[in-house]
């Protein structure tokens, strides 16, 4: 069960274990130090290029299991490689793929989503940021082969995505549905799907407040006050769990939050 003393980046470990990363990043003290936090980590392999068409071809060939990409390299750059890899198949055409570049604006980003990148992330960015993107990443291929709609549970909570419902079922046959607004839903379900990871307070921006097409500069004071009311909410509407596991939604080192592992709960 998780604590406020627990880091929950130290369990990475056997999410990234055995994982191997294609990096295309021509700065070589950048590509050092990414992947240095991946092996760190516990990624099995890190191959690293400094141009597109190399990384293509070994792409093409080679299975990876998150490909990690610059968008201004020499010759053929990341986004380039990217369309051409997703179009022409090989072993790696389906890996998830993080854009990783100092091209940060809206149109920029809108392109490398548009050109096949699952996510995009403009330089600099912190490695909190980066190690929680990737194991996201590597969730979200990990649940293609379920459906979307099932359901997610987490000790007494059950979360149904399709319903957009969040009940808490208690011993016996007792159980009710916790009254969330959308937004709150929204917050949950991100942070129930992640399974005890991290989720940095960027990612809950880019996935919760879809309706903001920028980052203002106040986001992380908007998120915290919006989870401090969350996490009164919650205790309100199931305060049979106990002071103990008060509140649900508790950090994980600076810039990100998780919902406590209630699984010891079950049965």
């Amino acid at each position: 069960m998780t604590t406020h003393g627990d880091d929950p980046f130290a369990r990475l470990g056997p999410v990234f274990a055995g994982r191997r990363a294609l990096l295309l990043e021509d700065d070589p003290a950048l590509a050092d130090h990414v992947a240095e936090q991946l092996t760190a980590a516990g990624f099995e392999a890190v191959d690293r290029f400094e141009a597109g068409e190399p990384a293509l071809a070994t792409a093409g060939r080679s299975p990876y299991d998150i490909l990690i990409l610059d968008r201004l390299t020499a010759g053929m750059d990341g986004l380039e490689m990217l369309k051409r890899l997703r179009a022409g198949g090989g072993a790696s055409a389906d890996a998830p793929a993080l854009m990783l570049t100092a091209l940060g604006g809206e149109r920029q980003k809108v392109e490398g989503l548009l050109g096949g990148a699952d996510d995009y992330l403009a330089k600099p960015v912190g490695d909190e940021e980066l190690l929680a993107r990737i194991a996201a990443q590597l969730r979200r291929a990990a649940r293609r082969a379920r459906p979307a709609s099932a359901d997610l549970v987490n000790g007494p909570f059950r979360l149904s995505p399709g319903a957009r419902t969040l009940r808490l079922e208690l011993s016996g046959s007792e159980s009710r549905l916790i009254d969330l607004s959308p937004l709150e839903f929204a917050i949950v379900a991100e942070l129930m799907a992640a399974r005890g990871q991290p989720v940095t307070k960027t990612m809950l921006w880019d996935r919760c407040w879809v309706e903001w097409r920028f980052l203002p500069d106040n986001f992380v004071n908007v998120i915290d006050a919006r989870i401090s009311a969350l996490r009164r909410r919650l205790k309100e509407q199931a305060p049979e769990l106990g002071e103990d596991l008060h509140p649900l939604i508790v950090p994980a080192r600076s810039q990100s939050l998780i919902f406590r592992d209630l699984s010891a709960l079950s049965g």
